[in-house]
Parts: C-alpha cells; structure tokens; sequence
C-alpha cells in the first residue's frame, strides 16, 4: 500500500496562520506519509527475506519497524482527521451537536470540557465514536501510538503538539484551541458522525 498525502480543502483560517498550517501539512504530515511507505517498503523486504527470525522484544529490526509502523500510521491518519475538519465557521450543528448537548448538558459546557482535556494532553485530544459501547467519549493521546483505544473512530481531532501552535501563539495553548473551536467545519464533522453511528462491535 503506497500513501499519498491528501491536499487541503481550505484557504483560510480564523486566527491560525497560512504560515503554520503550510509547515504543519507540507513538512511534518507529508513526511509522515513518506516514512509509512518506508516502513512499509522495509517490512516486505525483510519478510521477503525472511530476515525476522531474530525478532526480540528488546530489540530487533522487526520491532523497530513495526513500532515505527503504528507511530507514522496513526500520525497520517489523525493529522488527516485534523486538517478534514477545518475551514468551517465553528458554529456547532446536526445530530452530532444534539448529542453532545445531551451528554454534556449545553455545548459550552462540552467545548470547556474537550479543551481542558486539550490543555492536560501532550499530544492529541479526540472526540470518538465509541463502537463498543455505541456512546460518544473523549480521549487523550500522548503520542500518535499511545492513548488510544481500539474499536474507537475520529470525530473531532484537535492537535495540541507545540508545532499546531507555537508561531501564531508562542506557548500559549489556551489562545490556540479558542481559534482551533472558530475554524471548525460541523457539516463535515457531523458526515463522519453519522458513518460512525451505524458501526457497533
């Protein structure tokens, strides 16, 4: 499987730089594409080869790479989920905002909620679709590869490593996630919402 980077489907955003999400998208999410086809083209030569045969908990070149696999796959995958939903207005509506108001009990309530847990991540915070259980959860990742659970889809993905902020906001985390709410695409969040919705495990 080769990957190929998707393109943004926006111009601009409210209060986040062209600048910043140029060197987010062009550099760091297509070089991420680039080393999962790596990763993936080093795995078929060592099975090929059949060059496994060492393969150790500790350390061996299968672990490495199958490691490496996870961290660049799920970075592809939730940068995509992360640049998807922006380009929007930011005014919450559909199902999916009825949802959460029943849950939360007022969408304000929701968005401080999500951002606080935005402020207590190192990585990511996400809204999903939990098919286990068919319910709405929030989950925090520290790294691409660790936090997640399986059986869970992408709804509203919110990066909060330093680079989705640091030039338009130095450390200021809190600024970015209040421009991060404005910049919100709810059509397309709520689209992914109602493919969720029909998967139970």
């Amino acid at each position: 499987m080769t990957m190929q980077p998707k393109p943004l489907l926006f111009e601009a955003l409210d209060g986040i730089s062209e600048k910043t999400i140029s060197i987010h998208h062009d550099k760091l999410y297509t070089g991420y594409v680039a080393k999962e086809n790596e990763i993936s083209e080093k795995l078929y030569a060592l099975r090929e080869a059949g060059k496994f045969t060492d393969a150790n908990q500790t350390y061996s070149e299968l672990r490495a790479l199958k490691d490496g696999e996870t961290f660049a796959s799920n970075g592809v995958y939730l940068h995509e989920g992360y640049f998807e939903i922006l380009g929007g207005d930011g005014n919450p509506e559909g199902e999916l905002a009825d949802a959460l108001i029943k849950k939360y009990g007022s969408m304000e309530i929701f968005q401080s909620y999500f951002s606080a847990c935005g402020m207590a991540a190192r990585g990511w915070t996400i809204l999903v679709w939990d098919a286990h259980v068919s319910a709405l959860r929030i989950i925090n990742a520290d790294a691409h590869n660790q936090g997640g659970v399986w059986g869970c889809i992408p709804l509203l993905v919110l990066d909060v490593y330093e680079h989705a902020y640091f030039i338009d906001f130095g450390s200021d985390r809190k600024a970015y996630i209040a421009a991060w709410w404005k910049n919100l695409d709810w059509k397309k969040i709520e689209a992914t919402y109602q493919k969720a919705k029909q998967i139970a495990l």
